[in-house]
């Protein structure tokens, strides 16, 4: 059952595609991933940090997927409802292992598979890492249950440890589990019923809270950038999305309606009242579990799994633009849902109406997730989902702006661009993309000037550096163009692009053997670039190898062959040849 509610809801992500929104870093533009799985691919993974995150595991099973699947999106899709699929189910033997309640557990377990707010974690590609690290934490806590059988047993710990490093190369917010499995020593284990018990069960959880601190350190290490564009914002306007996300969360698990995959921060932060309202009732709901916490000690146990596991992406640490995310709920209401389940059982109804009213609840979730998930169905109806549930949502304008533009709407994508900086005039993403808009219909003087403008609020905007270059170049500035990319490959050496496009403007300056050095570089970073393929053909074609030049062009044709340009050029080469 559990099984086959979970596919009914997601199954229709394997018909959708991609989105806009993280997917082309995390796949289908990522040069690395995209190779499938090597061992330069592997390193990379351990090694750097990519998209302000680190974990290696993520992108072993994207490329794995990329490897198996290619382009075909539906693998990719299928392989997140079969995650989200074991997590559920590992969920529901683990609460039944540990309580012995059959159907309370399968309906936690079930609340957790179709919950609209687990859409953004299953239908999103890139956010793999979600239902990988779910995964792997649901494999920790039955580890745990199994290590607690024979506390002693060092094999049965370092299962433990092992399966909880797993979760943290997946992602590492899952750092609080050693906190979770002190609160399922308190409940349901019951493994301290006397206090003098709780140092030996805290020190049996140093060498996992050490783990956790490795993952602390190595997030903060990946986040860098995100970080630091937060700095800014004061305490109190911290504190204030704190309160008001808690309370959100709480109010999205009863009533999920209005979803979207971004929530815009307000600059000014909550009115008071209602910061003051939320803290009163998270105060009122943590001064009850308390009070009752003898008689009934699921209500600690989920209240503080909840308020705990969500502590990484609450918001005291801001990484990002948004106030707050569907994705972040994805294990942490878990407690609440247990919590809620345990104490329903203590109503004095007959047995039939009670499982015919949580029949009844995921019936309805069920529709509710359905109808989440179609939003998900590719970026122009995510995004127009997004915009009809918030109000001055700049990143939604700019990402469904992005999708029009893919489409060849260029009026369209620019009215939305224009929509952005009226929201937010100084957003360098919103005038470098609304440069590539004016870019593709010919405004090459007013696309340098918004790209100038980008490159003003962000001097270290290596993408913005890389297409001023280009359009500068189109216009017959070589020198010029020639600067930015050189700006371009100092800000991110490690850019194919912006070697590509300056190994086009040295072969347009007769510097030959400088551009072939450009276009290996590009294709060391990115072999499948077909452009980079397709140049170095025609640079070799200038020095006379046309050999060299037309194996080029057939390894540009053979990553694509329906690309003209190289056809043209290997035609051309191979008359020359004769």
């Amino acid at each position: 059952m559990l099984a086959a509610i979970t596919f009914a809801v997601f199954g229709q992500t394997l018909r959708h595609g991609f989105v806009n929104y993280d997917d082309n870093d995390y796949v289908y533009q990522n040069p690395v991933v995209a190779q499938g799985l090597t061992l330069k691919g592997i390193v990379w993974a351990f090694t750097g940090f990519h998209a302000n995150n680190w974990h290696p595991l993520t992108w072993l099973s994207l490329m794995l997927d990329c490897q198996l699947y290619r382009l075909h999106l539906g693998g990719y899709h299928f392989t997140n409802v079969l995650l989200h699929t074991a997590a559920v189910l590992l969920l529901f033997l683990v609460l039944r292992q540990m309580t012995g309640a059959l159907w309370r557990s399968a309906f936690v377990a079930a609340v957790f598979a179709i919950h609209p707010l687990r859409v953004e974690s299953v239908a999103w590609v890139a956010e793999r890492k979600d239902v990988l690290s779910g995964f792997f934490f649901m494999l920790t806590l039955a580890a745990y249950v199994y290590y607690v059988r024979k506390p002693k047993s060092l094999a049965r710990y370092l299962m433990v440890a092992a399966a909880f490093v797993l979760a943290l190369l997946s992602k590492p917010t899952v750092v609080t589990l050693p906190f979770v499995l002190l609160l399922l020593d308190y409940w349901p284990l019951n493994r301290f019923d006397q206090l003098r018990k709780l140092p030996g069960l805290i020190l049996e959880k140093i060498p996992l809270l050490a783990l956790a601190a490795w993952g602390c350190t190595k997030t903060v290490e990946a986040a860098g950038t995100a970080i630091a564009d937060n700095e800014n914002i004061s305490l109190p306007l911290r504190v204030g999305n704190v309160l008001v996300s808690y309370a959100v969360y709480l109010r999205q698990m009863v009533w999920p309606e209005g979803l979207a995959v971004f929530y815009p921060r307000p600059e000014k932060g909550y009115p008071v009242s209602i910061m003051v309202l939320c803290l009163l009732l998270l105060a009122l709901i943590t001064g009850g579990v308390l009070a009752f916490r003898r008689k009934r000690p699921w209500l600690l146990a989920g209240w503080f799994w909840y308020l705990g596991m969500l502590t990484p992406m609450i918001g005291f640490v801001l990484a990002g633009a948004q106030a707050h995310a569907d994705r972040y709920t994805y294990l942490p209401q878990i407690g609440i849902c247990v919590a809620v389940t345990w104490l329903a059982e203590e109503w004095r109804v007959s047995r039939s109406l009670l499982g015919g009213l949580m029949a009844g609840v995921l019936a309805v979730l069920m529709v509710c997730a359905w109808k989440q998930t179609t939003h998900w169905k590719n970026s122009e109806t995510l995004w127009n989902h997004t915009l009809a549930c918030t109000t001055d949502n700049y990143v939604a304008h700019l990402n469904l702006g992005n999708a029009l533009l893919d489409e060849g709407r260029v009026d369209d994508a620019i009215l939305q661009y224009q929509e952005v900086l009226k929201i937010k005039p100084r957003y360098a993403d919103a005038h470098f993309d609304l440069g590539n808009a004016l870019d593709r219909k010919g405004k090459t003087d007013e696309a340098i000037s918004q790209y100038q403008q980008a490159l003003q609020m962000n001097p270290g905007y290596a993408k913005a550096h890389n297409n001023l270059g280009r359009v500068l170049c189109v216009n017959g500035r070589l020198d010029e163009g020639i600067v930015q990319f050189q700006k371009a490959l100092q800000i991110n050496s490690a850019y194919a692009e912006a070697h590509n496009n300056f190994g086009n403007a040295l072969l347009q300056k007769g510097s030959v053997d400088h551009a072939i050095a450009q276009f290996q570089q590009a294709l060391q970073i990115n072999p499948a670039s077909v452009e980079a393929c397709n140049n170095l053909g025609n640079a070799l074609l200038q020095k006379g190898r046309v050999d060299d030049a037309i194996a080029w062009y057939q390894k540009a044709l053979a990553i694509n062959p329906g690309y003209a340009v190289a056809r043209s050029n290997l035609q051309r080469a191979v008359l020359q040849k004769q």
